[in-house]
């Protein structure tokens, strides 16, 4: 480990502090220890640490009392709470005071382990969700695409060097994907950036309104007015026509745009003079054009045309890498609009965002933010902030997998798992939390192969 994480051992009894010490430094971690709950205090004022692993019941500063100066002066660290005298209440009152962890001894190894583990895990994410608020305040991105997954690469690069050619593009994604925002980055880095960008969203307009808002039309040859008036078509010359829901467009004008296409030049409606046009489109659509189920056929020979680059923007949930970094990119964009101090997100928010499958994508995300700050009454958005039907996700619910009920055995199972988690490993704890004695637990561990969980 190049930057071991950094652990904090409190225990009075020299043999169990020893043994703690050893396993620590064995799994990698940077390790301090004290015999001593005023030490260990000390060592809070002086020394940094990611995790405090401490015993319960000490004499004159106890466990409780390091866990509460640890909250004040290091609200980042989290603690792990060790007791020879394991109760319900105690360990509820440890989580009061924001322990993250509670074990009973006598512990396993492996239990001690994995508690620090995922202390750890935590610790490593906060400073992750820190560091992606640092670079989200003040994100370049490119051509305001926000992202560092994986999964955008692709169509990052390609965008990138289609941006240098002549080619039409078809970009394929879900509603709310950034499509358009390709569309305009291409442009901007395109030899045309100093021409007209012109966005045309096929699905607004009926046929005729459509065939208009693309072509124009000459004088007298509309019911809106009698000037004559110019088509996006024209209006985009030298520059970049953006034609979103393609698959919206109906046959008699993709018959025309075919044309376009082909001829470099365009009729007005009404007109009989043709004019010679100079314009790139960039064509969008949710679905493959020629597989769109429930749309008007698509022409094979436009779909050609349009096709000769394609870019595919993954879906929202299908680059979870950029959910955290694109949450603080639109708490400082909606912030800084509604005048409003807010400047975190809690970490529960953060995890459920994360774990939701956004069908409606960056917009969707884009909106549970604002709305998020437009509610908060501090400077933190809460779990209370969110939508309904997200604060809900928080809950543990009954729901189909793979469209199959679970049975009653499956229901057990996961809510077991569920509880032996929250309560850290801990079997003692779960036990008590269940309603069952310890070997209970066991047997139904065993029938369920979750013995070493």
């Amino acid at each position: 480990m190049n930057n071991p994480a950094k652990i904090l051992i409190v225990d009075d009894e020299r043999v169990a502090l020893k043994n703690l010490e050893y396993i620590m430094k064995k799994e990698g971690y940077e390790v301090v220890g004290t015999q001593s709950g005023s030490n260990a205090i000390r060592y809070l004022d002086e020394q940094q640490f990611d995790v405090v692993l401490t015993d319960m019941r000490m004499e004159k500063v106890d466990g409780m009392q390091v866990l509460k100066k640890c909250r004040e002066r290091q609200p980042d660290t989290e603690v792990i709470m060790i007791t020879g005298y394991a109760t319900l209440e105690a360990a509820v009152e440890t989580m009061k005071h924001g322990a993250f962890s509670y074990i009973a001894k006598p512990f396993k190894l492996d239990e001690v382990r994995k508690a620090v583990s995922e202390a750890v895990s935590r610790v490593e994410m906060k400073k992750g969700i820190k560091r992606l608020k640092e670079r989200a305040e003040d994100f370049p991105g490119e051509g305001g695409i926000i992202s560092r997954d994986r999964a955008m690469q692709k169509p990052l690069d390609t965008a990138r060097q289609v941006a240098l050619v002549e080619s039409n593009v078809l970009i394929i994604g879900e509603k709310g994907t950034g499509k358009e925002l390709f569309a305009r980055s291409i442009h901007a880095k395109s030899k045309r950036f100093e021409h007209p960008f012109v966005a045309v969203h096929c699905g607004s307009f009926t046929e005729e309104k459509l065939a208009d808002e693309l072509f124009g039309h000459e004088k007298g040859m509309s019911p809106d007015g009698p000037a004559a008036k110019k088509g996006a078509i024209e209006e985009a010359a030298g520059g970049t026509l953006f034609l979103g829901e393609i698959t919206a467009m109906h046959l008699p004008v993709q018959a025309k745009l075919l044309r376009v296409l082909e001829a470099k030049e365009i009729q007005r409606i009404g007109g009989t003079r043709s004019v010679k046009t100079d314009v790139r489109i960039i064509a969008a659509a949710e679905q493959e054009p020629l597989e769109a189920p429930g749309q008007a056929p698509f022409r094979q020979d436009l779909y050609y045309r349009l096709n000769v680059v394609s870019l595919h923007l993954p879906p929202l949930s299908g680059r979870k890498a950029d959910i955290p970094l694109l949450s603080y990119y639109f708490l400082k964009k909606y912030a800084d609009a509604l005048k409003k101090p807010v400047q975190e997100i809690a970490e529960e928010v953060i995890g459920l965002l994360t774990e939701y499958g956004f069908p409606g994508n960056v917009r969707e995300l884009e909106s549970i933010i604002e709305r998020g700050i437009a509610l908060a009454n501090g400077d933190t958005i809460e779990l209370a902030h969110l939508p309904e039907h997200l604060k809900e996700l928080s809950l543990k619910t009954f729901r189909k997998v793979e469209g199959k009920i679970p049975s009653l055995e499956e229901q057990e199972m996961t809510y077991i798992k569920w509880v032996l988690n929250e309560a850290g490993g801990n079997k003692t704890l779960a036990a008590q939390i269940l309603g069952i004695d310890r070997v209970s637990l066991w047997r139904k561990l065993k029938k369920y192969g979750l013995e070493e969980e």
